[in-house]
């Protein structure tokens, strides 16, 4: 069984937009998000399950209006799944424990890393800061940051 759970508790813990994220599909509005013009040195998690899915050092500017990625800290931790939904044929990106609706993926990314973008809600992440991964259980992560300023 995964550390990483989607429970009740969890489920009551989220504000009324991360609700509608991660529990029924939603997408927030472009440029609102918390995390879209975030520079600071850390991983993003699951805002329900805590799984870790993306680092800082992934996330870069693509002027979408939501935090993008080049792509997971573990692949494994993320669901694709098709979606054909508004009229757009997409691969949507959950979390693999939390079964949150994260965003989508698309093949539009610099090509010097992976050529994705993974475009991700704001409200479906919690950002732990790198001073903080020891003391909130990530402490495996530090690794990947190791020479960054902090």
């Amino acid at each position: 069984m995964s550390d990483y759970q989607k429970t009740q508790e969890a489920i009551d813990r989220l504000t009324p937009e991360q609700y509608r994220v991660t529990q029924e599909n939603g997408t927030e509005r472009p440029f609102t998000g918390t995390y879209n013009d975030h520079k600071e040195v850390g991983i993003y998690v699951d805002v329900v399950s805590g799984e870790p899915l993306f680092a800082s050092s992934d996330k870069y500017e693509s002027g979408c209006g939501w935090p993008s990625f080049t792509r997971p800290i573990n692949e494994a931790r993320i669901v694709e799944l098709f979606d054909d939904s508004h009229g757009m044929r997409r691969t949507e990106v959950r979390s693999k424990d939390g079964d949150s609706h994260l965003g989508h993926v698309f093949p539009d990314g610099p090509k010097e890393a992976t050529g994705l973008r993974y475009c991700i809600n704001s409200a479906s992440l919690r950002f732990v800061s790198v001073a903080d991964l020891e003391a909130e259980g990530y402490g495996e992560y530090l690794k990947l940051f190791e020479g960054e300023t902090r």
